[in-house]
């Protein structure tokens, strides 16, 4: 009896040390930067992107990264043709650097970002970051929601695809 008493003790605690108060049961974590978005169901564009440009692997290794994502929504936004443009084979280019402008080497907890006033990318190019009356923005893209936690980094959603200077 005592053992089982026990055996559920140590269970109680391990499930309560895998729930934060503020943020309620912490998912993602186990599923790299890739699988996570995919998971979210918000980023089928920027998952097709990813694989148009041949990073998808970068992005499952072992990091850690963070990534300010665009929704689906964001890439509605750009002109009219730019995305299907984007895609097309010869152009891999130019989207390779457009998403390496999103992913940044480290792992940057939005606590840490609001700390910083730029970050360099993995394109070689740096965001300008701004804080002002609780909206981050980068390149001024809205940060709408941050610490998304994956095992190889964290994810960052974005309402705007930011675009590199050519």
């Amino acid at each position: 009896m005592r053992k089982k008493v026990a055996t559920l003790a140590c269970l109680t605690l391990l499930l309560g040390l895998s729930v934060s108060p503020s943020r309620g049961i912490q998912t993602g974590s186990s599923k790299d930067i890739v699988d996570t978005a995919v998971a979210a169901g918000t980023f089928k564009t920027l998952a097709t992107a990813l694989e148009a440009a041949g990073l998808v692997q970068t992005l499952k290794g072992s990091g850690p990264f963070t990534v300010f994502a665009p929704t689906d929504e964001a890439f509605a936004k750009l002109p009219a043709g730019t995305l299907d443009s984007l895609l097309k084979p010869e152009n891999k280019g130019r989207l390779t650097k457009i998403l390496t402008y999103h992913v940044v080497a480290g792992k940057l907890m939005a606590s840490d970002v609001v700390k910083v006033k730029s970050v360099k990318t993995l394109s070689g190019e740096s965001l300008q970051i701004q804080s002002a009356r609780g909206t981050v923005t980068i390149n001024g893209a809205r940060v709408i929601k941050t610490d998304i936690l994956a095992s190889n980094g964290v994810i960052h959603v974005i309402d705007a695809v930011l675009l590199p200077k050519d």
